[in-house]
């Protein structure tokens, strides 16, 4: 029995996803060749785990034995506020104002693959975010959701890029499969024009280690490096420069998923409060948040410099 793929996705509406497409579970070979060829200069910096098992990241086959389909679903997280411009505060990245989007996607993809199992009593499958070895994105894409755009983040027609992606991988067969999304970026470089730091080294293809995303939030060294002091424009935690000048979001539409709404209704955070932080008020301040992931030394490292760089620009005025 295969499983209805206009059914597969109704039932990941009905779980409160905002987009889903169906793909084979079949080796991406392309996205591995690409991934390969990233991690061989050395672009991921130090996030090493991405160097572990890059063949299951591309073939499912290999992260759940049986494996047929790959159910692809997208989150939309746009919430309508601005980031603040104060200047004794720096600003966070959109997606990690409101609660861990890792909580929340994995509490639905549970739930969709509950409903799943209801309807079809054969199927397991294999919930994953971000977490796991999977290329998520390439995915998305190969199910139809959007494409990877300049910036390498997911595109969607609908949605622009302010979009959570996740994956069942079931070990059913559906009785159709969703065609890849087409490449809508055309000749627009906005994208590689507004990166402050030419993080964007060619058109889909980010060194980590000169994206201010990846120097606040993976860096794990004392002081920032050298490619990013001096031009985080403000960015306390991650960085949404990217994703602001792309054209495509302006079709963003507000979430209706309300935990993705700013905590205490903040954009940004006050340096005073992060330095006076100890690691019992840190736990307790962003606990269920995605800004955990850059431990309290980071964030106070981070303060640091752009009060340095702050007082460097009044110097040189």
């Amino acid at each position: 029995m295969r499983a209805e793929r206009e059914k597969l996705k109704r039932l990941a509406l009905e779980a409160g996803f905002d987009l889903a497409g169906v793909a084979r579970a079949d080796a991406l070979e392309t996205a591995r060749e690409r991934l390969l060829e990233w991690l061989a200069r050395g672009y991921h910096g130090e996030m090493l785990w991405l160097a572990r098992e890059p063949e299951k990241r591309a073939d499912p086959r290999l992260l759940f034995p049986g494996a047929k389909t790959v159910l692809s679903v997208a989150l939309n997280y746009y919430t309508p506020h601005t980031h603040s411009a104060a200047p004794d505060a720096g600003k966070i990245s959109r997606y990690a104002w409101g609660d861990d989007y890792h909580e929340v996607v994995k509490d639905k993809l549970i739930t969709l693959l509950d409903r799943i199992k209801a309807e079809y009593p054969q199927a397991n499958g294999k919930a994953c975010i971000d977490t796991a070895p999977i290329l998520e994105k390439a995915w998305a894409a190969a199910a139809g959701l959007g494409w990877i755009g300049k910036h390498t983040n997911l595109i969607s027609r609908e949605l622009g890029s302010w979009v959570f992606l996740g994956e069942l991988i079931l070990d059913i067969e559906a009785d159709a499969y969703d065609e890849p999304a087409e490449d809508h970026c055309g000749t627009c470089t906005a994208c590689i024009a507004a990166c402050p730091t030419g993080a964007i080294t060619e058109p889909y293809v980010v060194d980590s280690n000169l994206c201010i995303s990846y120097a606040t939030i993976e860096h794990r060294g004392e002081e920032l490096p050298e490619a990013v002091t001096g031009r985080l424009e403000g960015w306390l935690y991650g960085c949404d420069i990217c994703q602001d000048v792309c054209p495509w979001n302006r079709f963003e539409q507000p979430t209706g998923e309300k935990r993705f709404e700013p905590r205490k209704n903040e954009t940004a955070l006050p340096f005073n409060e992060i330095l006076a932080m100890t690691p019992e008020s840190y736990a307790a301040r962003f606990r269920g948040s995605a800004i955990k992931r850059a431990k309290l030394p980071g964030l106070k490292r981070n303060a640091m410099q752009l009060i340095m760089d702050k007082d460097k620009d009044e110097l040189e005025k």
